[in-house]
């Protein structure tokens, strides 16, 4: 009987091994951090590409997907959304963005995803298989009510599946975000901050005799708070008796000691010089969110190696005076400057757009592998996880799309997608409801 009862448990365990085990056979790859490679084979097991080539074999009793004349490409990375915090922004009971108070760095946007968001499917069907999810600030109204507040929480980065908030988790404290001041832009159509950068994060787009006077009075607010963490911390390290345990403080160290960097908004260059001194001035590592604009900043952002990530491209332009194509053209500005970015939508009924954001920008000047670096690897290196995601390659995590073209072009279909190296169902609310009344007697 022990005998027996061993040959079954190494059986359901092959079986297990099995079942986790897929075999992508025959198809084109596109690792993007190397040339394509033409009908190979990818191996994914225990949530990790195993293995690439020409020559794989197929495991005894996996699963095995034939990929012939399809393609293989990383999933797709979206960095700046709500995905998760907001269902509808209509419906305050449905908005999870943020709580009240100036400066909230102990808040983690992570722990308020809900994963039954039907914008997660939405998502996925068009190959975004994680994202940056916002907190979108608490203070003195607005959606949310952001306008006020200074630092919303820490960012994260997730899967766009998984059962609960812990599972999706990649990075639970990807950045920490700063709202910025701005002075206010030139009366285009939202001001120094994009009408859904302002949105999203909750800021105010205060111009006028007020502007300056507000905008002062914010810098040396957040400079104040940096300050205190950095006496909160030294007084730690010093083990001075008698501290007390401040949570606001106490998730300021990681920034201070540049292990977490700072996601703030600024779009214009005045407001984008200002944050590159002020980080400069506190000693920390920052990431530019929703630039609108480049001109002279390029070669201080390239220096210092900050990264930005840029809104929408399928935008119209910010102030009556700009090219038609100003939005569209940015991308190709920053690349031709050395600047390291990212596409992110900014929203959540957009996400589904990411890859044609990308496919605009190539259409204005962006070199189309370009474009799709800044969906795939390059969002994975400025949040800290190319180790993990981003391109194919052996031992990384199998976030993986298998399409029957160029991802960048609308006509194409994704016919597979994988998280953590299961294959997720191409379906979302609209494919229910497609099915249900396609059904209709």
């Amino acid at each position: 009987m022990k005998f027996a009862g061993l040959i079954l448990t190494c059986a359901l365990a092959a079986w297990a091994g099995a079942n986790d085990t897929v075999f992508i056979r025959n198809a084109d790859v596109y690792p993007v951090t190397a040339p394509p490679m033409k009908g190979v084979s990818v191996l994914i097991q225990d949530g990790r590409i195993a293995d690439i080539g020409a020559k794989l074999a197929p495991p005894k009793g996996v699963k095995v997907v034939d990929a012939k004349g399809l393609r293989v490409y990383p999933g797709f990375i979206d960095s700046a959304t709500n995905l998760g915090l907001e269902e509808i922004s209509a419906v305050r009971e449905s908005v999870d963005t943020g709580e009240l108070g100036e400066f909230m760095p102990q808040l983690h946007a992570l722990r308020s995803v809900n994963p039954e968001s039907e914008h997660l499917g939405v998502a996925r069907v068009n190959g975004v298989t994680s994202a940056i999810t916002l907190p979108g600030g608490g203070g003195g109204g607005g959606r949310g009510g952001g306008r006020g507040q200074f630092i919303s929480g820490q960012a994260a980065l997730i899967h766009t599946t998984g059962w609960t908030w812990e599972d999706m988790a990649i990075a639970p404290d990807a950045a920490v975000q700063l709202n910025f001041p701005s002075l206010g832009g030139r009366g285009g159509r939202g001001g120094a901050v994009p009408p859904e950068v302002a949105e999203m994060l909750g800021l105010s787009t205060e111009t006028g005799a007020n502007a300056r006077r507000t905008y002062e009075e914010g810098i040396a607010k957040i400079n104040q708070f940096f300050d205190d963490a950095r006496q909160y911390k030294a007084a730690k390290d010093a083990h001075t008796a008698g501290l007390k345990t401040d949570l606001k403080l106490e998730a300021m160290i990681p920034v201070l000691e540049r292990k977490v960097p700072v996601a703030v908004a600024a779009s214009t260059v005045e407001t984008m010089k200002d944050a590159i001194k002020f980080a400069d001035k506190q000693g920390i590592h920052i990431v530019i969110m929703g630039p609108r604009e480049l001109g002279d900043v390029g070669p201080e952002l390239k220096k210092r190696d900050i990264p930005v990530v840029l809104g929408r491209a399928l935008a119209l332009p910010e102030h009556e005076d700009d090219s038609y194509d100003s939005a569209m053209a940015l991308a190709n500005q920053f690349y031709k400057a050395g600047v390291k970015f990212a596409f992110g939508t900014f929203t959540n009924q957009f996400v589904r757009n990411l890859p044609f954001e990308a496919a605009a920008a190539a259409g204005f000047g962006l070199p189309q592998d370009e474009a799709l670096k800044a969906i795939t690897i390059t969002p994975a290196q400025i949040w800290g996880k190319a180790d993990l995601l981003g391109s194919i390659e052996r031992g990384k995590t199998a976030d993986l799309i298998v399409t029957n073209g160029d991802p960048l072009e609308i006509q194409t279909r994704i016919e597979h997608l994988y998280i953590k190296g299961q294959e997720i169902p191409l379906t979302n609310k609209q494919t229910r409801l497609f099915e249900k009344y396609s059904a209709r007697p």
